[in-house]
Parts: structure tokens; sequence; C-alpha cells
């Protein structure tokens, strides 16, 4: 029992979690890589985990995003034309120029630059809140970059590809869109509204908020337990792209943030322009891999293999930024929002 004026334990726990978050997700890594390689069988049931726990995740990040502050974003023109820019402009030039380095195999090359070419829509919106970007701006971003990668991509693919192997079914990205951005988003605002007229509704949104670590550190091990089984059985055929992946993480980071100091953009900004532009959209683009010829079975195991990285990657820029952001060296990008 707490002394009288201390703080209960109950309280300091969320305080605890996050401020030992960076080492729950390499923990919770570590925990999916164990448990898939000696585990094989359960990869399926995890796999079907993925969706609604990365759902139930975003619902808890979109609670903490206002209704009038997400309407606010998207009047933001410049920030949303910085997204797009750096998204469908300077990643294609990356992808273009990291393009002869991928293995020579059709089908690792379709699935590698398939998955580098569409920037998520899901859990950036995440891991960049975590580094302390602006979650509303980037979710108010997230529509604009669905609609743009379903006809953009398309036209990079063919110009890299060829056009026989470019074509690409709308459906899966429509499908994550009304399941992990529109459903848990509408939840959420349903949630503001009942907190507003009630106390057990503010309630439940406080212990709501308190589940983002353990959410994400479920995520984190169902997602890496169910792929790495199917990585482990093509490791060979798959290890040369992902010095690749590593390549492409640490340059966007370079562009990013070069971009975010180039247009004086705000840190929280910048942070969200720097995640945008790193995070690919590989748990919307599997079921495309999944969905190619038979001979292409490759595709999917290359983006699979793009997701561990990218997680590992993820967790290690949330660190690098938020100790940035402590130090005070993320300040030079204040002179302009």
């Amino acid at each position: 029992m707490a002394q009288n004026g201390a703080v209960p334990d109950t309280v300091r726990v969320p305080e605890r979690l996050e401020r030992h978050q960076v080492a729950l997700y390499l923990l919770a890594i570590g925990v999916g890589l164990t448990f898939g390689l000696t585990v094989p069988s359960a990869a399926e049931s995890m796999d079907v985990a993925v969706t609604p726990l990365l759902a139930a995740l975003l619902f808890a990040t979109f609670l903490q995003v206002r209704a009038t502050d997400l309407v606010a974003s998207l009047r933001d023109r410049r920030f949303l034309a910085v997204v797009l820019a750096v998204n469908f402009v300077l990643v294609p030039l990356v992808v273009w120029a990291l393009s002869p380095l991928l293995p020579a195999d059709d089908a690792i090359r379709i699935g590698a630059l398939l998955v580098l070419l569409c920037p998520c829509v899901d859990y950036v919106v995440v891991f960049a809140g975590l580094a302390g970007g602006d979650r509303q701006r980037l979710l108010a971003a997230t529509p604009l970059l669905l609609l743009a990668q379903m006809l953009i991509v398309p036209v990079y693919l063919t110009l890299l590809l060829g056009e026989d192997r470019a074509a690409l079914d709308p459906e899966p990205f429509l499908w994550a869109f009304a399941v992990l951005i529109a459903l848990p988003l509408v939840l959420a605002w349903l949630s503001q509204a009942w907190a507003v007229r009630s106390d057990v509704g503010r309630r439940t949104g406080d212990a709501v908020s308190v589940t983002m670590v353990p959410l994400m550190m479920a995520v984190l091990v169902t997602a890496v337990g169910s792929q790495v089984p199917r990585i482990d059985s093509r490791f060979d055929d798959i290890a040369g792209v992902i010095p690749v992946y590593v390549l492409f993480l640490i340059l966007m980071a370079i562009v990013g943030l070069g971009v975010a100091r180039a247009l004086h953009l705000s840190p929280a900004s910048g942070t969200a322009v720097v995640f945008s532009g790193a995070t690919r959209n590989s748990l919307v683009v599997l079921p495309l891999a999944l969905a190619l010829p038979v001979g292409a079975e490759l595709a999917a195991a290359t983006v699979i293999t793009q997701t561990l990285v990218e997680l590992i990657g993820m967790v290690l820029l949330v660190w690098a930024f938020s100790r940035a952001a402590r130090r005070g060296a993320l300040r030079p990008l204040r002179r302009r929002a």
C-alpha cells in the first residue's frame, strides 16, 4: 500500500513501460525469433493474430488523436506535399539507385521493389508517435499515401521490371485501409465522444492508453514469430536482399532528415517525415506477393524479410530520435513549423 503523498505503483507502471519501451521491443523481437524457430508449427496461428493485434494497437494510438486535431492537420498542405514528395519522388530514386544491388532472381526483385516502393499506412503512425513525431499530420496523410501508391507504384514497377510483371490488385490495399485505418479510427472517435459524456468512458480510454507498449510487444512477437519459419526455409536464396533493406533504411533516414532541415520543419513534423519515408507497407503488400503466379514464391519471403529488417530498424530509430530529442539535437528544425 502506498504511503500518503506517494504515487501508487499502478500509476507508475505506464511510465516505466514507456521509459523502457525500446528494450521491451527488442525483447519482443527476440521472443518472436526464438518462438518462430523453435515452434514453427505455430506460425499459422500467430499469422492470424497479427491483423487484429495491429488493429487494436492502431485503435489505442488513434484514441490519443482528437478528431479536431486530425481535421486541422488535413489543412496543412505543406506537410502533405512534403510527405508525398518524399515517398513518390525521393524514395523511387533511392530504390532505383539500390536496384542493381538486388539479387538477379526475378521473384526476389519483384518482392523487394514492390515492398520498397509502397509507403506504410499503418504502424508508421505508432512508431513515429513513439519517436516524438506528429501523429495527427501523419494520420491525415494516410489516405493520400494509400491512394497514391495504388496509382503510382504500378508505373514505377513497369519502369523497373517491365509491363508484364507490374500489374497490382487494389483489393489488399482497400481491405487494409478499411480494417487497419478506417475501423480503428471510427471506433476511437466514438470512444472519445463517450469519454466526454461518461466517467466510465473516460476511465476506459485511460485504461486503453496504458496498453500501447504491451500491444506493440504483442504485434512484434506475432509478426516476427509468424514469418521467421518462412524465411528460414529459403534463407540462402534471399539473404542477398538484406543488405539492400538495411541500406534503404539508413539512406531514407538521412534523406528524411535532410528534407526536414532544408524545409525547416518542426521536430515533430520532421520526425514524421523521416519515419514515413523509411517505413514500408509490408503487411499490406504481402497478399499481393502471395498472389503472384507460380514460380514467384520467393517474392513473399522477400517481403517478409523486409518486415523483420524494418521492425528492428524502427525500434532503433525510435531509440535514436528519442535520445536526440532529450539532448536537444532536433532543435535546429524549429525555425519553421
